[in-house]
């Protein structure tokens, strides 16, 4: 039988074999490499997600939790109880408001796959528990031998982070054993002490998730083997991207916008990728697309971009190494030293001469590095600030620098420790509570409920404006201020009460019995539940376009081709049903081209919802400094218009009914925009009717709400109401509008944190110029400038009876616009009503050295229609 190969191989074809030979190996170890890869796609094992003292059942996303009851030890030792009170910023029922209590120590035990790793997510809610008072919850929690919580107060953490649940995460190096045990033990050092839990998660993880990180400030190549390491998350964040939930993330993680994280007057601007991601050597685990398909970048011009840094700053516990996780993703640009960039942790080079393209490949690809440093317990310490900045050695063709996420992690220490103290609330917060529960409490009564910690909206720095007003929130009978869904103990809550996206807000109950009169129905349509189905697919999810604590907002269509937007209510929020009342109420009776139109509403077999124009702009806000898809940012023209169009609705409001209506929630998130930039008030669930304008008495006595930032302080200190608190709000929204940052920052230095408070003394100081928007500075008018901020100024007095009414607020705003327009017409001015208060300011502003445009021609006719709605507002 002859042989299928020569016996003998010339030189020639000996080479060509050895090299097919070569080929075909190297394609099996490409082969099994991939193998490899794909095996660690994916979580090895199915995810434990335990409601601690419930029956389980699914949460807002849709995932599926169990009763912890056949992992928890000790039984005896422990005991399951529901939560006293719902708050309506919890984002679901389940597992918040059931908890397993243990009055001894007691633990879980719950099957791990050996050599594997998880994340584990420890859900706390601070309530009454079977009459147990929460602030004397101390206790320690161990998994496996690792300190994970020591004399921790729940209480004490929600009371200083303001706010309503905790959530913390940690990332557990492999497992030696087939179970993981969490040990939860009372503290001994305070009587009375008790441990609970609300909710575990165990998510395993791919071992190739965590790698090395290099230390930062040490030569040699030191680096944080993060394998081994056990860590806990301090902060996750979609830079320049909104809130990602866990049901779009592989591993279940939460993200959030980075926006109150931002230091600095200029905030870089937010770019949305056109293109599909494409995840070729990077595990798509690692972060999902939605994080590197947006980003914050310097986005300014080359001189601007050279004269700052963009900064983040993130409070830490002092003497632990932290880990910092940078995710990248160039989509712009597709050659690699287009934009070079470097990149500081505290103040010390991590990086010099960043390259996304560099790193990554090309263009759409997304990548990470890891760097670790260890933050020690010197004054002012306790900070991770994170900076960018272009490198201009690199001669590269842009000077800008781009981040698309980031995450942060606590390293545990070599006595496999993780846990950090308790925080120190503020010494205002606790002097005014006090002073709040001496005024609240009712002689003889119970007053436990009182110490109830739940959700307040406010900044995870406990800085002394917000501490002056977070008393109202904590001490109340039922909670008064709505917070952002979206709340762990690692991220600020938003001082906000609006949908996280939104085009409308949330809130809300449903029940099969009718809370509205029949008055009240009669002056909208009535939607029947199927056809708000129908508008709305069935509420399909592609359909949302804003996601709050109270529920969803979607966007439908009805009779054919009308865009609506449908409130729809989360039936786990009993006060969301005053609250939708109050909008059917008031805007059933009201129509002005100003105020957002209720169409109509549907209460039907538990369902309730609200239907609204559909505003195709979304809010205020979105386009002063979260700019969408990277849309140019308003002009200032369009700012003043849209502050016109704003003030004419509250004028409306305020004037133009029999009675009073005081909205008490006016901020940017409120003002919503058409498609024709027109701008209308929205979101009147907790709107009061005051008095008629010739009472005597010109307030409303009632419980403090409204929103941190834009909340009238002598409205909190009296709690008085007045329709003069909306114009402080307003105030504040002129001064956003002008300086194109948040009403609160709380990573800005103390003198900054209130947008309000910064805009004041840099008035004072003559340093107004300073803050004005890069985007607007040397475009506006001198004389519109100085009109526009006497009465923003005028509005933020510390006395109501100091500020200008709203109709007094109009008439400056459209003069300011006709001063923009035509300098020169300031001679020409209508005259105000002679009731109208004086609203030139008392004090000198600081002249700005703008360049005058040429004048234009302007009837007195149309100064008469400009003007005229201050004397009489109508409706649409």
């Amino acid at each position: 039988m002859s042989s299928c190969f020569p016996v003998r191989l010339h030189a020639k074809s000996s080479s060509l074999g050895a090299m097919h030979m070569h080929a075909l190996i190297n394609r099996f170890f490409f082969f099994l490499l991939l193998l490899l890869h794909i095996s660690n796609a994916a979580p090895p094992t199915t995810p434990i997600l335990l409601s601690c003292g419930g029956n389980g059942g699914k949460d807002t996303d849709g995932r599926q939790w169990e009763s912890d009851s056949k992992y928890v030890t000790a039984t005896g030792n422990s005991q399951t109880s529901s939560a006293a009170f719902q708050d309506p910023s919890l984002p679901s029922a389940v597992p918040y408001m059931n908890a397993r209590v243990f009055m001894a120590e007691a633990s879980y035990k719950l099957p791990v796959e050996p050599d594997s790793r998880y994340y584990l997510r420890l859900h706390f809610y601070p309530s009454t528990y079977t009459s147990l008072d929460p602030t004397t919850s101390y206790f320690s929690a161990v998994a496996n031998g690792v300190t994970l919580l020591n004399n921790f107060s729940a209480s004490i953490t929600a009371q200083a982070l303001t706010q309503a649940y905790i959530v913390k995460e940690y990332a557990l190096p492999p497992l030696q054993s087939t179970a993981l045990e969490i040990i939860f033990r009372p503290s001994d050092k305070h009587s009375g002490s008790f441990a609970f839990i609300n909710g575990v998660e165990l998510i395993p993880i791919p071992s190739h998730l965590f790698g090395t990180a290099s230390m930062v400030g040490f030569e040699g190549g030191d680096a944080i083997d993060e394998q081994s390491s056990n860590m806990e998350t301090m902060v996750r964040l979609n830079a320049g991207g909104q809130y990602i939930s866990p049901a779009n993330d592989s591993l279940a993680r939460t993200w959030y916008d980075d926006t109150p994280y931002l230091a600095g007057a200029v905030m870089g601007v937010t770019s949305k990728a056109n293109g599909t991601i494409v995840y070729e050597d990077l595990p798509q685990y690692v972060a999902p697309p939605d994080v590197y398909s947006t980003s914050r970048s310097m986005g300014y011009s080359k001189d601007l971009a050279q004269s700052y840094n963009l900064t983040w700053v993130f409070q830490v516990d002092a003497n632990f190494t932290y880990i910092t996780r940078l995710h990248f993703c160039e989509y712009d640009e597709s050659m690699a030293n287009q934009i070079v960039f470097d990149i500081y942790l505290n103040g010390k080079m991590a990086y010099q001469g960043a390259d996304i393209i560099g790193w990554s490949g090309g263009k759409d690809v997304p990548t990470y590095k890891d760097y670790a440093f260890y933050v020690s317990d010197g004054l002012g310490d306790e900070n991770i600030t994170l900076q960018l900045h272009p490198n201009t050695e690199a001669h590269a063709e842009y000077l800008d620098a781009r981040l698309n996420g980031v995450e942060v992690f606590k390293v545990g220490d070599a006595n496999k420790n993780l846990a950090g103290p308790n925080p120190v609330p503020s010494p205002m917060l606790l002097k005014a509570e006090a002073a709040s529960t001496a005024a609240f409490a009712t002689p003889g009564s119970d007053n436990t409920h009182i110490k109830v910690i739940g959700g307040a909206a406010g900044g995870a720095a406990a800085f002394s404006l917000v501490a002056a007003l977070c008393v109202a929130v904590y001490h109340r009978k039922k909670r008064v201020v709505r917070t952002n869904s979206h709340t762990s103990s690692w991220l600020p809550v938003y001082t906000n009460s609006h949908t996280s996206v939104s085009k409308s807000t949330i809130s809300g109950k449903g029940h099969a019995s009718s809370h509205f009169s029949s008055r009240d129905g009669g002056l909208c349509r009535h939607f029947t539940l199927p056809e708000i189905k129908l508008a709305t697919k069935n509420f399909d999810e592609s359909c949302v376009i804003g996601v709050g604590g109270f529920g969803k907002v979607y966007k439908g269509v009805i009779d054919g081709n009308t865009k609506v937007a449908i409130k729809r209510s989360n039936p786990n929020s009993e006060q969301g049903v005053n609250e939708f009342q109050t909008e059917i109420e008031l805007l059933s009776k009201l129509r002005h081209r100003h105020l957002v139109s209720l169409i109509g509403f549907c209460e039907e077999d538990g369902e309730m919802a609200l239907v609204y124009d559909y505003m195709a702009l979304g809010t205020l806000r979105e386009h002063l400094y979260k700019t969408r898809d990277n849309k140019p940012h308003l002009s200032w023209k369009q700012r003043l218009e849209i502050a016109i169009g704003a003030a004419r609705g509250l004028h409306y409001l305020h004037t133009g009914a029999k009675y009073t209506i005081i909205h008490r929630d006016v901020k940017t998130t409120n003002i919503l925009l058409d498609d024709n930039w027109v701008a209308k008030v929205s979101d009147f669930g907790l709107s009061k009717t005051g008095p008629e304008m010739n009472q005597a008495q010109a307030h409303v006595s009632t419980v403090v709400k409204g929103s941190f930032g834009y909340l009238d302080p002598e409205y909190y200190r009296r709690q008085q109401l007045t329709e003069k608190s909306d114009v402080y709000s307003f105030g504040v929204v002129l001064f956003e509008a002008l300086c194109g940052r948040p009403a609160l920052n709380p990573s800005l230095p103390k003198e900054q944190v209130s947008l309000g408070d910064w805009a004041l003394l840099c008035i004072k100081k003559g340093t107004f110029e300073d803050i004005i928007d890069p985007h607007i500075k040397g475009k506006i008018k001198p004389e519109c400038l100085k009109k526009y901020v006497d009465v923003a100024h005028k509005c933020l007095a510390d006395q109501g009876i100091d500020r200008p009414s709203m109709g007094d607020v109009l008439w400056s705003l459209e003069s300011a616009l006709q001063l923009q327009e035509n300098p020169e017409a300031g001679s020409k001015q209508p005259k105000k009503n002679s009731s109208s208060e004086d609203l030139t300011s008392d004090e000198q502003f600081t002249e700005v050295s703008l360049d005058h445009e040429s004048p234009s021609s302007s009837s007195d006719d149309s100064n008469n229609a400009i003007f005229s709605q201050i004397v009489n507002p109508k409706g649409r």
